[in-house]
């Protein structure tokens, strides 16, 4: 059930040490669980296989991509967000971007919580211009309890155009990435590497409404993370939050 949940070998081991304390019989290490896959998938299982698998490749292919410089003005650049983001102790820092379909004609809005990995994903039904970007995020934006939002930071894609909008009609502040530096945005780049196992490149995004970018969230955000201590990202976010009321409390 943990693989159709897409969830990796090491993760499904260690939470069944979590979920079964007791019941030895019921551990099995993650080696375990690839050689008994890879014996399986022999025949038909093999698609089955690769959906599991997280990569759904044999061999894994080195991947890229380049930040996109755009007609961006009054940008405020990373290197002048607060020092609390860098280190990811400090929660309510996000990460944005966009995953792109067939000949980059539609797309896929990603945020992503840097301490949490919570992950929320914007419809984008028409285009990517950035006045439906920034449309969606308008309304995304304010569904983030408000001790979370401390800011986002973007690439220089033109879709961020109206940015200074955004944080006019939400309170967010906005930072940029210096040109050609995907990795000041790792934990959104990881993440969008995962999403591809949903939303495959060369395909056309623009199919997926918002019921399935939601479902797809939400199974993201229930994968047991090792960062966590095998705790998911909505177990985490939850936590922060009533530690929180606590300590207003």
């Amino acid at each position: 059930s943990r693989l159709r949940k897409r969830h990796s070998p090491e993760q499904i081991s260690n939470c069944l040490r979590i979920d079964f304390p007791s019941e030895p019989e019921m551990w099995v290490s993650h080696e375990t669980i690839y050689q008994a896959l890879y014996v399986q998938g022999r025949g038909s299982l093999r698609e089955e296989i690769k959906r599991a698998l997280r990569s759904g490749r044999v061999r894994r292919i080195p991947q890229g991509r380049t930040t996109r410089p755009g007609p961006v003005r009054n940008m405020v650049n990373i290197s002048e967000r607060p020092a609390e983001a860098n280190d990811r102790a400090v929660p309510g820092h996000w990460e944005g971007d966009l995953i792109m379909g067939a000949g980059n004609r539609s797309a896929i809005g990603t945020l992503v919580e840097r301490t949490t990995g919570f992950v929320m994903l914007l419809h984008l039904p028409d285009d990517h211009s950035a006045a439906t970007v920034a449309e969606a995020m308008t309304a995304a934006i304010p569904k983030i309890p408000e001790v979370m939002q401390r800011s986002l930071t973007w690439d220089q894609g033109s879709e961020m155009a109206l940015h200074t909008k955004i944080t006019e009609a939400t309170g967010l502040p906005i930072y940029f990435c210096d040109p050609h530096s995907p990795w000041q945005r790792g934990t959104n780049e990881n993440t969008n590497g995962l999403l591809r196992q949903y939303f495959p490149k060369g395909t056309d995004l623009s199919v997926h409404g918002p019921g399935i970018l939601a479902n797809v969230a939400a199974e993201l955000n229930g994968r047991p993370r090792k960062r966590h201590n095998w705790k998911t990202p909505t177990e985490e976010l939850d936590r922060l939050l009533q530690s929180d009321e606590s300590s207003v409390a």
